[in-house]
């Protein structure tokens, strides 16, 4: 008799040690659920993993990192794409959906130091690398004496450029260091009031084809609800605030004690003006389903928070920073 016939779910992802740790991830959790399917990565280049000469803010456009992979499940060579929930922007091609987000794992940044131990150890004149002017703009504000110098590259070439002492600490993800194995790296993880993370920081999504219904029906039982709402929350804010990816942004939302708080940042590349706000709802509901507060509540917080920044006058750092190409 032939075997019988196993499905296989194509997963698209960046080739970096990184996003294959991810769709991997995202690969082992599907075969988790359904012990009879196949999985195959599909790794695919990426405009933002061609261009590493300059700082991603300047490089322009929108989805550097996921343009591709959404345009393999546009043509049908793959089904669904994992993506660093950071990475992806607020608005998706009509066709496709993003219906599913992991749970989160942590969000926060970290400093990495081959000789100190804490941000605040660093003499004056350190050489910091990062490429980030959402980390910039707030390492500026606590630390306007630090040398600021542009870090790009995977997980591992930052590591190795620190070690061969082209800077005396850098920052990276919290969350890509641990899923690589590096979490013995991280001299100190720094604190959501320090450095604010980037909109979806810690987070896993799955994208697919809108009405692909046999995918989406697989796919769904991986999602997070309350890392979804809070996720929805920080990419509301981001889309009303028109930040983008790249723009010296951030906002975190969590739920503790039965609230959902979220929290925004707006900042000038200097770190002379960095704004701040946040808004919170009750995360608990009687008439959704999980008992979750339902998305377009969370919208509207997000929604409330980049007003409040706007007042503050977030619309005119963001204007000057697009005039000088960032």
């Amino acid at each position: 008799m032939p075997a019988p016939h196993r499905e296989t779910i194509r997963i698209a992802t960046r080739r970096s040690p990184l996003a294959v740790w991810q769709a991997e991830y995202v690969a082992r959790r599907l075969r988790k659920f359904f012990p009879g399917m196949a999985t195959e990565l599909v790794p695919i280049v990426t405009r933002g993993d061609k261009i590493l000469d300059a700082p991603l803010a300047r490089i322009g456009g929108k989805g550097l990192f996921v343009k591709e992979l959404e345009r393999a499940l546009l043509e049908g060579k793959a089904d669904i794409a994992a993506h660093s929930m950071k990475d992806v922007p607020t608005e998706l091609p009509g066709e496709l959906a993003l219906p599913v987000i992991l749970a989160r794992e942590d969000p926060r940044d970290a400093f990495v130091s081959n000789r100190y131990r804490r941000l605040d150890e660093l003499p004056s004149g350190a050489r910091v690398g990062t490429c980030s002017l959402r980390r910039q703009c707030q390492i500026r504000e606590h630390r306007p004496d630090l040398t600021l110098l542009d870090l790009r590259g995977n997980v591992g070439t930052r590591l190795s450029r620190l070690d061969a002492d082209e800077f005396d600490g850098i920052i990276l993800a919290t969350a890509g260091l641990e899923r690589l194995g590096f979490h013995d790296r991280i001299s100190e993880l720094l604190s959501p009031t320090k450095s604010l993370p980037a909109i979806g920081q810690g987070a896993i999504g799955i994208e697919c084809r809108r009405g692909d219904l046999p995918i989406g029906s697989k796919i769904g039982v991986m999602n997070d609800l309350p890392t979804a709402r809070c996720v929805q929350a920080e990419r509301a804010m981001n889309e009303m605030l028109g930040g983008g990816c790249q723009a010296p942004v951030a906002g975190y939302a969590r739920i503790e004690g039965g609230t959902l708080q979220l929290r925004g940042l707006v900042g000038s590349i200097d770190g002379r003006r960095v704004l701040r706000a946040e808004d919170s709802l009750p995360a608990e509901s009687t008439e959704t389903p999980g008992g979750i507060v339902d998305e377009r509540s969370v919208i509207g917080l997000g929604h409330s928070v980049a007003k409040a920044l706007f007042t503050q006058g977030a619309g005119e750092i963001l204007a000057t920073i697009r005039k000088i190409g960032c």
